[in-house]
């Protein structure tokens, strides 16, 4: 069960990040500092002032008619990446998803809205200029939150020299999400617990919530982040960068309302071409290799392919140095 309690995850204000503000060097550390804590204590945070409500309100209602459409329209939605497709599993039967890889270019939005409404649909196609348009909007807005993420963690632990290399390196993928509510007899596990394989992700809920994320202390926190908030989620793969600085949250969707429950999540991904591995200033005597270098492409067929989506330690049991190696 997640806690009853007042334990809520720490809530980080991003508004008063812009380049025009003279205080602006001091208030980046500020942030800095909290972003760091955060991600090494819960491994996450919500960020707050993010989007406007306006923007948040439009992705909310494109959402829901996207998901409205035929069953045979969202399987066009394919993709050569397990899971970066449409996605309907009898493993995780009250949810689906879609997803666009790398959002924030202009012709990857237009390409997927034309694939769900090829006739041009006057009366749907994302509401007009209003849904395709404010999609690329709100994904150049969270990719610039990864970026300024990163850049305060790279920047917190003096490996600013990896930064840019570690960006170009970097995919993303929007997923949109739907979860049903479930019915009579149901389980109501929406999610099963899990983290993510991937650098980082920004998760966005709507009014129904659902989400909850196991502390260090395996207690589970039911999220009720602000409507235009977003939680920012630590992954393994950031986390084998820093060998083993960040705390990566197990976190799960339970659906405890008779509501669908419309959600988004921005991936930060590794290139399956790039070997993931420790920084070298991360090793030491006092912090020993925790993961021997590996290819992520690889690692993601052992996970969905070799049974390690079964595991909840499955990145440890596929690259994990042992003991007294």
């Amino acid at each position: 069960m997640a806690s009853e309690t007042q334990i809520q995850i720490p809530v980080i204000d991003f508004s008063q990040l812009n380049m025009h503000n003279p205080d602006n060097q001091s208030i980046w550390e500020s942030i800095k500092t909290d972003v760091l804590k955060a991600l090494q204590d819960y491994g996450c945070f919500e960020a707050s002032s993010v989007v406007s409500i306006d923007l948040q309100e439009s992705v909310n209602d494109a959402l829901k008619q996207l998901f409205n459409l035929p069953l045979e329209t969202k399987l066009q939605n394919t993709s050569e990446t397990a899971f970066h497709g449409y996605v309907q599993s009898p493993k995780v039967p009250l949810y689906e998803s879609m997803g666009i890889g790398n959002p924030f270019i202009p012709e990857n939005v237009d390409n997927f809205t034309n694939l769900m409404w090829p006739h041009d649909n006057p009366k749907f196609r994302w509401s007009g200029f209003h849904g395709s348009e404010s999609i690329k909007i709100y994904s150049k807005k969270l990719r610039e939150l990864d970026e300024i993420v990163k850049r305060m963690v790279f920047e917190s632990l003096d490996l600013e020299k990896y930064f840019d290399e570690q960006m170009k390196s970097t995919n993303y993928l929007l997923k949109l999400m739907k979860y049903r509510a479930p019915e009579p007899n149901e389980s109501n596990i929406g999610l099963h617990t899990h983290t993510d394989t991937n650098i980082m992700t920004i998760l966005h809920q709507d009014e129904v919530g659902g989400l909850e994320i196991q502390t260090k202390n395996n207690e589970w926190i039911r999220v009720k982040a602000s409507p235009n908030s977003f939680v920012v989620v630590a992954g393994d793969t950031f986390n084998v960068w820093l060998n083993g600085r960040l705390h990566v949250p197990f976190h799960r969707v339970v659906m405890n309302e008779t509501m669908s429950r419309y959600s988004l999540g921005f991936f930060s991904v590794q290139k399956s071409s790039n070997l993931v591995k420790a920084f070298d200033e991360m090793v030491d005597k006092e912090r020993p290799l925790l993961y021997n270098p590996f290819d992520y492409g690889e690692f993601l067929k052992f996970f969905y392919k070799e049974g390690g989506i079964q595991s909840k330690f499955a990145l440890k049991t596929y690259c994990g140095v042992s003991e007294g190696s």
